[in-house]
Formats: C-alpha cells, structure tokens, sequence
C-alpha cells in the first residue's frame, strides 16, 4: 500500500497519511558519512510518534549550533537508535551492502517495533513490516530528517574523537571528505586505518613500484569519495 501526501503537507505529512492508514509508529531512517573516504558510516532509525520538532530539516541544511540542539531534543523525547559502521567493515563488505544491512540492523534495535519504515533514497529489502522509500527524503519527511540529524551529529563527534588521534589529516574540520585539504594531507601522510582502502583516491596512495597493493578481504568498490552528504 502506498501513502503520498499532498505536496503542501510540510516534513509531517508523510507520517500523518501514514497515522490515517493505521500505520502509528513509523520509522525514519538515514546515514552519514557514506560520501567520505574516511571513518566510518553512521546509521540512524527514528521514530517520533507524533512529537513535533521546531526547526527540524535536513541535518546538511543546518548550522552545527543548530543540529546539536535539534539532536539534543529528538535524543530525550523521540525513540531512536544509532549504529556505526566501521570503514573495516565498509571495505570488507562494500559500502552500499553495508549500508542497507545498516539500516535493517538498526532497526532491530529500536526499544518499540516501527509499523511501517520510510528510508531515505533507495530501498531496504528483507524488512519485517511495510516500508517506502522517499527521494531526498531528509528534506521532505520529519522522522528521516530526524535520522539525518542523529546519524550526522554522531559522526561528526567520532570524527572529532579521530581528530585527535591523527590530528596531521585535519578530521575535525572536513569530517573524512574528499576536501581539497584532506586530499592534501593524504598525499604528505598516506592514509591511516580510518581511512576506507576501497576508496581510489586512497588506494591510490597504498601503491609499490607495480601499481594499487590489493589488501586482503577487501571488495573492489572502486569509490572515488565524494563531498556529498556532509
């Protein structure tokens, strides 16, 4: 069954035809961090279950400032649940893989089963109850938004942490994107274990007189490592 509001229904309407068709807990979810050639990707499922968030939109469309205090709120009065998923992993399974099996496992651990689940851009087979997926969904339906905003906020803090860590790659600014600087500090430095090996801008920096060293268990995704979803 499929639910489309009317194209003057604002970011809850989504959730309000679906409240109509009997449909209460409806599910949105979203990930950051999948254009980044570096740290992990971070996967989010909320539900807000009728609560209005003022000033909730896409987390990309929002100040810093800004996504901390939507975050703060949606983290103390909506249900929600985050999982991380590390570039390990986005390497060895391939990062769209790893993203739909990201949205399917946090899901699952989600303190109330959703009704129904509307996921941002591309589908998610295998789930357990309805789901939608809506194009550029983090700008249209509240609880994606609310997602993008839980996703995003979580992985600019683990980018921070990382800062720390490897401050020589400057993290804590460009979030593990393909910024002009990052490639800059990739090419005095050569990566580190943040950075995602199925990436070609960074493998071509693990390279003997040959040419690419393949490392072990790794998929060929051949990503480039965009600047999108910042």
């Amino acid at each position: 069954m499929r639910f489309t509001p009317r194209r003057d229904a604002g970011m809850y309407g989504y959730e309000r035809a679906l409240a109509h068709g009997g449909f209460a807990r409806v599910a949105g979810v979203d990930e950051a961090g999948r254009g980044a050639c570096a740290g992990p990707l971070v996967v989010a499922a909320v539900i807000l279950d009728g609560l209005k968030v003022p000033g909730l939109a896409d987390s990309k469309l929002l100040t810093a400032a800004r996504r901390e205090a939507l975050y703060a709120e949606i983290t103390a009065r909506a249900v929600w649940s985050v999982l991380v998923v590390p570039s390990a992993e986005l390497d060895r399974v391939g990062l769209h893989a790893s993203n739909v099996t990201g949205m399917r496992r946090v899901l699952r651990t989600l303190s109330v089963e959703p009704s129904y689940v509307l996921t941002d851009g591309f589908g998610v087979p295998g789930l357990e109850v309805p789901s939608l997926r809506v194009i550029k969904g983090d700008r249209a339906v509240a609880c994606i938004a609310a997602a993008s905003v839980v996703a995003k906020v979580t992985r600019d803090r683990i980018m921070a942490d990382l800062h720390g860590v490897y401050p020589q790659y400057g993290f804590a600014v460009h979030k593990g994107y393909s910024t002009p600087e990052h490639m800059a500090a990739l090419a005095s430095h050569g990566p580190c274990p943040e950075h995602r090996f199925s990436f070609v801008n960074v493998r071509a920096r693990v390279a003997d007189g040959s040419g690419v060293v393949a490392l072990p268990g790794m998929v060929n995704n051949e990503q480039m490592g965009g600047e999108d979803e910042r």
